[in-house]
């Protein structure tokens, strides 16, 4: 089993209102944002990933002229990509972001990685038979008490192991099947397995901090993830909606 993921969360009540952080071509791409939804996750998520980079690299994370030399930018499938003083930096990464928190982790360069975070919130039967396999669906209705949590659990593994195929809800989600190993992830990581319609597997972990989710997928095994921060601050998060205040500048 390889080296463990590591990972941090940020609240959005944790990112400067103020852009001395950001390079100018960040500054005027976020700013130009004309909803507040947007301009706000994005914030938070650049925040939250160069926070998470500079801990990870070694970099001054409380010198904003040292987190300007962190960026991540879009590849061409629109996967995030972290850069060092404009090199590629020797991570691979992944974002995620739900309800005014966010979550970047970051793995060995020869691993793809991805993340995603959820709330544990009602799913209907609808959306279970639109969007999961077979098997999948009865795994959920074999176990009704649990339904919303493995609804969601599965939900989100499939986002991460969409992102390690760098298509995200591009391709069907029904092309991947998850299947949840042993634990049931309150105390701790609980294994899970993402297989690919073509055949690739992406073993990942899940986590609950109750109302949040969290999951990761990999290209490789690792083993369970570890927080930047002791401890997780997800453990204490609230959910919350800030730009519904004024969401239209």
């Amino acid at each position: 089993m390889g080296e463990p993921l590591r990972h941090h969360a940020v609240g959005i009540d944790d990112v400067p209102d103020h852009d001395d952080w950001l390079t100018q071509p960040e500054a005027d791409r976020i700013n130009g944002f004309r909803f507040a939804k947007r301009r706000e996750e994005t914030r938070l998520s650049r925040w939250t990933a160069k926070q998470t980079l500079a801990r990870a690299l070694g970099v001054d994370r409380s010198d904003p002229a040292q987190l300007r030399r962190v960026a991540v930018r879009n590849a061409s499938d629109g996967a995030p990509e972290a850069y060092l003083d404009g090199a590629a930096a020797p991570v691979s990464i992944s974002m995620t972001d739900r309800a005014d928190w966010a979550v970047c982790i970051v793995g060995d360069p020869s691993t793809s990685v991805g993340c995603d975070l959820e709330l544990v919130e009602p799913r209907s039967q609808l959306f279970v038979e639109d969007w999961f396999t077979e098997a999948e669906r009865r795994f959920v209705a074999d176990r009704p008490d649990e339904h919303d949590l493995l609804a969601n659990t599965i939900w989100s593994a499939k986002e991460s192991a969409l992102k390690v195929l760098r298509t995200g809800l591009r391709r069907d989600t029904r092309s991947v099947e998850v299947r949840l190993g042993a634990g049931d992830g309150r105390d701790g990581w609980a294994p899970l397995e993402v297989r690919s319609a073509e055949g690739a597997v992406f073993p990942g972990w899940w986590r609950q901090h109750d109302p949040f989710l969290l999951t990761c997928a990999s290209t490789a095994p690792t083993a369970p993830p570890v927080s930047l921060v002791e401890p997780p601050p997800l453990a204490t998060a609230t959910p919350s909606h800030r730009w519904m205040e004024r969401p239209v500048r």
